[in-house]
């Protein structure tokens, strides 16, 4: 489990009550309450169809909510725009990669930091002249713990390695809370053990929140762990305790992680 200090604080950084999303007559995410600590690392997991993106959606200002309320560093966000959150310290990574393939690994975060002070990312390859945005972009670089990649087209980079270019463009805003959905998704071995250590090596003062089907990862990362079923949180707790649960168990993680797992 990680060993990232929760700092402490009269609030949580981020704070939900009865929040839903409908689409239609689907019920994608319902009366959902969560506290979120400054400094904490959640996993929240489930199946697939269990609301997670959507969830992660609404928090971010992707989709608005359509019942309920939230709020980030104790201010009112439920009406707010995604750019908006953005600017108050809301970073997160998606699914499917959001990055641009035909320009380097230095090109790309120049651009999220060039996004950040312009207000606007700009998809076109951009004259090495700014050197403190370009110092910027390279220490990022390593923190993801691609040195020596500055320059390698990032199509042509593995997918684990994208993967860690995109936790990097998440923080180019220096980011309060980071949400990054399903980090793990289509690694190898190798390169989840790779993004394992790097999220374990996170800013502890970097709130994280992850979507993740590895339970090897989540539960590596995570200090508490929340579970969504059909849309709701149906439990919530330590690592420890998710792998005790009987309910948690049954549901989803089979035989590999008994609670002496």
């Amino acid at each position: 489990m990680s060993e990232a200090v929760v700092t402490e604080h009269a609030e949580p950084i981020l704070r939900l009550r009865g929040v839903g999303r409908r689409f239609g007559g689907l019920h994608a995410v319902r009366d959902v309450d969560l506290d979120v600590a400054h400094g904490e690392r959640r996993a929240i997991l489930g199946p697939n169809g269990a609301g997670k993106t959507t969830l992660f959606n609404v928090i971010s200002g992707d989709f608005p909510a359509t019942s309920g309320s939230i709020h980030f560093l104790g201010q009112d966000v439920t009406g707010v725009a995604a750019r908006h959150r953005a600017k108050l310290g809301m970073g997160r990574t998606y699914q499917k990669t959001r990055l641009f393939h035909g320009l380097s690994v230095e090109d790309n975060l120049y651009l999220a930091v060039l996004g950040v002070k312009q207000g606007h990312l700009r998809p076109v390859v951009v004259p090495k002249q700014d050197e403190e945005l370009r110092g910027r972009a390279r220490e990022l670089i390593a923190s993801v713990h691609l040195g020596g990649r500055e320059s390698t087209l990032v199509g042509n980079l593995s997918h684990g390695e994208q993967r860690q270019l995109e936790i990097g463009m998440a923080r180019a805003s220096d980011p309060k809370l980071m949400m990054l959905d399903e980090p793990a998704s289509g690694l190898s071995r190798g390169e989840r053990v790779a993004l394992t250590d790097l999220l374990l090596g996170l800013d502890p003062s970097i709130t994280l929140i992850l979507i993740e089907h590895d339970m090897d990862v989540a539960l590596r990362v995570a200090q508490r762990v929340t579970m969504m079923h059909d849309g709701r949180v149906i439990v919530e707790g330590t690592p420890d305790e998710i792998r005790a649960n009987q309910t948690v168990h049954d549901l989803y993680l089979g035989r590999g992680h008994q609670a002496d797992g």
